[in-house]
């Protein structure tokens, strides 16, 4: 559980009481495609300022009044990286490059295909490709379909064919695996920039373990490896728990800044000393349900946002539409008669109401879509880049 400013807690409840809509800057997000009216070249030239950035693509405001995201994906990581540093919001940014039609199009066969060992025969890249058109083919019709068990079904497709194409890569991946030296594995949590010195009884256990899992991945035994790595992590958790100190209650929900009684907090209390625990031990199912039941306690301590508070938040992720007059007055009492039904007995009416609330804004979100672009060229401060 990470530490969360109150602002941030009063949206965080307004989402949870509706469905977080996702935008262009957030994983899986709803498809988009240049329509509106916008008629796009092959390749074209944007001028704009930069209003939001996720570090791998920014959203643009362009001269054009028109909204843009534009992917970095053709770049290289270091370039990226670069690029992290100097990238600010309200930036002018000029971007040359292509229009694809879904986010999913800004990762090809192409860029998969480089990050699989050289040694797969031509045949079996050919199966690949074909598993990964149909792979892409799912994840759009899972983010356009608006019935959530279809969509769910179509995930499960996803993550199947997904598994297929894993164990297919599999036995080139481990033959062409070349594991780092203990000595190199151990530098790369960086104890001794830090002063943290591991005992040397610790040092040869956590040796001897790395080689067996190295021994055991080779031999293609995940489940085995797994428990080793489990293993060579328990030997070192006091010295992470000494690198990362783990944050307390006490300075965490301080920094929530909520008027929690007495009785509740010594709850709280437990359950997030549990949950750290579970995190630790990496029992993720036993963790997200703490993770619930600690905000089950704590939401009854949450003052939820006015009208215009919750809109201006929500509206400030799809770069400030404006809803007119008549539709922001159905808009408030929709929202109003929703934080008046009680979250768990009436959970199929504030449903219901969410949906009447998003299908007001609907076509407000239609008229705004982004134009996705995967750029070729960036120019930012005077500074070109072309990918590498």
């Amino acid at each position: 559980m990470k530490k969360t400013s109150k602002k941030s807690w009063i949206i965080a409840s307004a989402l949870t009481i509706g469905m977080a809509v996702l935008t262009p800057l957030q994983a899986g997000a709803t498809s988009v495609e240049p329509t509106n009216g916008v008629t796009v070249q092959i390749e074209q030239q944007i001028t704009g300022t930069i209003k939001k950035f996720n570090g791998v693509g920014v959203g643009i405001k362009g001269r054009d009044g028109k909204n843009y995201y534009v992917s970095f994906s053709k770049f290289s990581d270091e370039q990226v990286k670069q690029m992290r540093k100097i990238i600010v919001e309200g930036q002018e940014i000029t971007v040359e490059g292509g229009v694809v039609e879904h986010y999913a199009d800004f990762y090809t066969f192409e860029d998969y295909k480089k990050e699989l060992p050289k040694n797969i025969p031509n045949e079996e890249l050919t199966i690949l490709e074909k598993m990964f058109s149909e792979v892409k083919k799912l994840e759009k019709e899972a983010s356009k379909t608006k019935d959530k068990k279809e969509a769910e079904k179509k995930y499960e497709e996803f993550y199947k064919l997904q598994e297929e194409m894993y164990q297919i890569a599999k036995p080139y991946i481990i033959a062409s695996w070349q594991p780092q030296p203990f000595k190199e594995f151990l530098e790369s949590y960086e104890f001794s920039e830090n002063n943290i010195v591991i005992a040397e009884n610790d040092k040869k256990k956590l040796k001897d373990i790395y080689e067996e899992w190295v021994k055991l991945r080779k031999d293609g035994q995940e489940e085995k490896s797994e428990e080793k790595m489990k293993a060579f992590k328990k030997v070192l958790q006091p010295y992470l728990d000494e690198l990362n100190p783990p944050e307390t209650f006490e300075k965490y929900i301080e920094g929530v800044n909520l008027e929690i009684s007495t009785e509740d907090l010594a709850k709280l209390k437990a359950i997030y000393e549990d949950s750290q625990k579970a995190e630790r031990d990496e029992n993720y199912e036993l963790y997200n349900k703490l993770s619930m039941e600690f905000y089950d306690i704590i939401s009854q301590f949450i003052i939820p946002p006015t009208f215009e508070e919750y809109m201006s938040e929500y509206m400030s992720l799809r770069y400030e539409i404006k809803v007119n007059k008549a539709d922001s007055k159905q808009l408030k009492q929709l929202y109003e008669e929703i934080l008046k039904l009680d979250k768990k007995e009436d959970s199929t009416k504030i449903n219901e109401k969410w949906e009447a609330f998003d299908n007001i804004l609907e076509p407000y979100f239609e008229a705004n879509k982004e134009i996705l672009i995967s750029a070729s060229k960036l120019t930012i401060n005077g500074q070109e880049y072309l990918p590498r």
